[in-house]
């Protein structure tokens, strides 16, 4: 459910950015607002702008308004295997499990990083729904690696920017079945919710612009360890992109991929991990990248690849 508003452009709101416009004219913060504007929800004179588009006065402004759901407590919870890779005054970099949520949501009921983070005793401070405070992208509860939560509004704000400029470096490994015809290459491939599941994702034709790139680092027996690096961040990026190429990730059954070869080598979940993150520190300016180590049963999983 959604409500709308149209309003016309004020004279002293002439040549704002439209996200500060629609914050100042609705009384939303300016996260909430860039959010509805990334989201599509904003329309002005009948187009979607971009968040950095000036308004002109007299222009016709449209906003659909999603009904707020209510608010989901985070729970102080230390989750098993999450370690804290570098923390500060406006950052912290996790390396997230398997099996952990980045942060609450209705009908989850397991760990959740924001919930590890409170009962760590690392204090979040910033803006939008107290849920997802913090939360500047996400990891799948079946994908482990590395994560960054902002601690400050300064360090919010600045990384979701960044994120929505694709200003920051990720670098995932997976391993997918079989040989892609190419060793390396570029996959741009809209997408969207699946038409027939809710839950899953599909290359569609109308859905969001979404850029993989990747390479092969390694031939096994059955199956291609690959480097992957995302230029864009859609939900389920790089296990539907492979999947478009015949390619599933290993341990995906859910995209396709052979359940029998992830009973052999030992894996309940998608061979997927985030590696490396690179992004421009908020505070001070400098270019930060941390790394990740292959997890236990990722790492059982390609020994036996290996092995044949």
């Amino acid at each position: 459910m959604s409500s709308s508003r149209t309003l016309m452009v004020p004279d002293g709101l002439a040549g704002e950015r439209v996200d500060v416009g629609v914050s100042r004219m609705l009384g939303l913060s300016r996260t909430r607002a860039a959010d509805l504007v990334a989201d599509g929800l904003v329309l002005v004179d009948g187009r979607a702008p971009a968040r950095s588009t000036r308004l002109e006065p007299g222009a016709m402004v449209h906003v659909e308004l999603p009904d707020e759901k209510p608010a989901v407590q985070v729970r102080p919870q230390i989750a098993d295997g999450m370690s804290l890779v570098h923390q500060d005054e406006d950052i912290v970099v996790v390396d997230k499990p398997v099996g952990v949520a980045a942060h609450p949501s209705a009908g989850w009921s397991g760990p959740t990083v924001l919930g590890h983070l409170a009962a760590a005793g690392v204090s979040i401070r910033t803006t939008g729904d107290p849920e997802r405070q913090g939360i500047v992208s996400r990891l799948d509860v079946g994908t482990s690696g590395l994560m960054v939560v902002a601690r400050t509004e300064r360090a919010y704000t600045t990384l979701k920017d960044a994120f929505r400029a694709r200003e920051v470096g990720k670098v995932y490994h997976a391993v997918c079945q079989g040989t892609p015809d190419q060793p390396e290459g570029t996959i741009e491939a809209p997408i969207g919710r699946s038409p027939h599941h809710d839950y899953k994702f599909a290359v569609r034709r109308d859905g969001k612009h979404s850029v993989t790139h990747y390479e092969t680092l390694e031939a096994l027996h059955g199956a291609t360890l690959l480097s992957v690096r995302l230029e864009t961040g859609r939900t389920h990026q790089i296990r539907v992109h492979m999947a478009a190429l015949h390619h599933p990730l290993v341990g995906d059954p859910l995209y396709g991929a052979d359940p029998t070869l992830a009973e052999r080598v030992g894996l309940i979940r998608q061979w997927l991990h985030a590696m490396q993150l690179s992004f421009v520190h908020p505070a001070t300016g400098d270019v930060v990248t941390y790394s990740s180590q292959y997890p236990a049963d990722l790492q059982q999983a390609l020994d036996r690849l290996r092995e044949g």
